[in-house]
C-alpha cells in the first residue's frame, strides 16, 4: 500500500494541485493503520520506505503545485507512526515506574522534549512547538511501542528486507541524480534552504537521492548496508549494494562514512560476523578506490576523500568547536534553552546546529540538554550491549548501529524525524526482553 500511495499521488498533482498534500498525509495515516493491523514487522517495512520516499513525492507534487515551504506532505509518515499509540496503554494503566525500566531512557527524553516544546509555547511559537514535538516524540512514541514485542528478530529481519528494496532504487537514482538532476529536483533546490546540497547543476550536486537532504539519505543508506550486508546472503548483497554503496560516496557526507566503517569494525569483534565483516571492509575499500578513479565522480570523491586526514585543520570541525564557543560566551550560557523555534541557517550571521551536543544545548540548555543527551548515549549504549548480552547476527548488527550512533551524536542530529525514527526504532528492538516468571 506504501508503494501504491508513493505513485498515485505524484501522478495526481497535475490534476489536483495543492489537494494532492492532503491526500498524501491522510493516505499516510490509512497505510499506517492498515500496515499496523498487519503486525508491526509489516508496519516498520511501510515506515521505512515511506520515510525513503515521502521527500521524492514531495518535490514532484512540488513541481505541479509549487513550492510549499512547510513540507505538509513530510508530516504524513510521522502521522502514520502515531498509529502504534494504542499499544502504549496497557503500559500507562501499570504501576512500574518508567524511568526503572526498558522505557528509561525514552521516558528521560520525553520529559526534556516536553519541555523544549513548553519553552516555544511560551514564547508564543505555536507552530514551532508543534512541528518541534511532532518529529521529536512521534519516533520516540513509535518505539515505546516497540520495546515489549516478541518479534524483535522478526523485524529486524523485516527491515532488511524492506533495505533490500530501498537501496537499489535510491542509490540508483542517487547517482543519475549526480549526473543529471530532475527537474523536480532543480526546482526544490531552488527554493528549499538546502544549503548542503551542493548546487542544482549536474555534477555539483551532493546525493540526497529520494530523500530530503544528504545528512539524511546517507544515514539510512549507511544504516540499510549495515542490515543488509549481515543479514542477507552475499549474492544479494552485491547486487543491492553497489549502485547504494556510490551513491553513499556521491553524497559526500563523511559522517555516514565514519558510522558505517565503525559499524563494520564492531562486526569484527564477533566470531559469527567476522569473516563477513572483513570481507565487506575489503570490498568497499576497494570499490571506493575505484570509483575514485573513475570520471565523473573521480574529482569531488578524491577531495572530499582528502578531508578525512585533516584533522584538526578541517573547515567542519573548526565550525562546530566556534558553536561551542559562541553558546558558551553568551550571557546565561544558554542554561535553560530557546526551545523549537527555529532560524534559518541560509541566513546570513545565523549560527548552524549541527550535532546531537550543540542542538540539545540550543533547544534546551544545560539543564535539560544534558540529561537529553544522557538518554540518547543510553539507548545507543544498549543497543551496544545486546551484542555482548546474545551475541547472534541481528543482535550484532544492532550493536554496530549503536556504534555508529555514537560516533554520529557529535557531528549530526539524530533525535528527530526520519533519523530520529531509524535511531529509537533499532534501539527500542535492543531492549533486553523482560524475564518471565513461573
Amino acid at each position: 500500500m506504501a508503494l501504491l500511495l508513493l505513485a498515485i499521488v505524484p501522478a495526481i498533482a497535475p490534476v489536483s494541485g495543492p489537494l494532492a498534500r492532503i491526500v498524501f498525509v491522510f493516505g499516510c495515516v490509512v497505510v499506517g493503520c492498515y500496515a499496523w493491523r498487519q503486525g508491526p514487522a509489516a508496519h516498520l517495512q511501510a515506515m521505512l520506505v515511506l520515510f525513503s520516499f515521502a521527500p521524492f513525492a514531495r518535490r514532484v507534487v512540488d513541481l505541479s503545485a509549487g513550492f510549499d515551504a512547510g513540507g505538509i506532505m513530510l508530516v504524513g509518515p510521522l502521522l502514520a507512526l502515531l498509529v502504534a499509540i494504542p499499544r502504549l496503554l496497557p503500559l500507562l494503566a501499570g504501576n512500574a515506574n518508567p524511568l526503572q525500566g526498558r522505557l528509561a531512557p525514552l521516558t528521560l527524553a520525553f520529559g526534556c522534549i516536553v519541555y523544549a516544546a513548553l519553552l516555544s509555547v511560551f514564547q508564543g511559537a505555536w507552530m514551532d512547538a508543534s512541528a518541534g514535538a511532532l518529529k521529536w516524540i512521534a519516533p520516540l512514541l513509535y518505539a515505546a511501542a516497540l520495546v515489549e514485542t516478541d518479534e524483535r528478530e522478526r523485524l529486524i529481519q523485516a527491515a532488511a528486507s524492506a533495505f533490500l528494496v530501498i537501496l537499489p532504487v535510491t542509490g540508483l537514482y542517487g547517482a543519475f541524480q549526480y549526473v543529471d538532476p530532475p527537474i523536480w529536483d532543480r526546482y526544490w533546490m531552488q527554493f528549499a534552504t538546502a544549503v548542503t546540497a551542493g548546487l542544482p547543476l549536474p555534477y555539483e550536486i551532493r546525493v540526497y537521492a529520494t530523500m530530503n537532504g544528504p545528512a539524511s539519505f546517507a544515514t539510512f543508506t549507511a544504516a540499510g548496508l549495515l542490515l543488509v550486508c549481515f543479514l542477507r546472503p552475499l549474492w544479494i548483497v552485491c547486487v543491492a549494494s553497489g549502485p547504494a554503496l556510490l551513491a553513499l560516496m556521491l553524497s559526500q557526507y563523511r559522517t555516514a562514512w565514519i558510522s558505517l566503517f565503525v559499524g563494520l569494525v564492531f562486526c569484527l569483534l564477533f566470531s559469527p560476523t567476522r569473516w563477513r565483516a572483513g570481507l565487506i571492509l575489503a570490498a568497499m575499500a576497494g570499490a571506493g578506490m575505484v570509483a575514485a578513479t573513475m570520471p565523473p565522480f573521480s574529482d569531488v570523491l578524491e577531495e572530499r576523500l582528502a578531508t578525512l586526514g585533516q584533522g584538526s585543520q578541517d573547515g567542519s570541525f573548526q565550525e562546530r568547536l566556534a558553536q561551542f564557543a559562541t553558546l558558551w560566551n553568551q550571557p546565561d550560557s544558554s542554561l535553560f534553552g530557546v526551545g523549537f523555534t527555529t532560524s534559518d541557517a541560509g541566513v546570513a550571521g545565523t549560527m548552524p546546529v549541527d550535532g546531537m551536543f550543540i542542538a540539545s544545548w540550543v533547544m534546551m540548555g544545560i539543564v535539560f540538554g544534558l540529561p537529553c543527551l544522557a538518554a540518547f548515549i543510553w539507548a545507543a549504549g544498549r543497543m551496544i550491549a545486546s551484542a555482548f548480552r546474545s551475541p547472534r547476527a541481528e543482535t550484532i548488527v544492532l550493536g554496530g548501529l549503536g556504534c555508529g550512533a555514537l560516533m554520529q551524536m557529535p557531528l549530526a542530529s539524530l533525535a528527530s524525524g526520519e533519523l530520529g525514527f531509524l535511531f529509537w526504532t533499532f534501539a527500542a528492538l535492543a531492549c533486553p526482553t523482560r524475564t518471565r516468571r513461573g
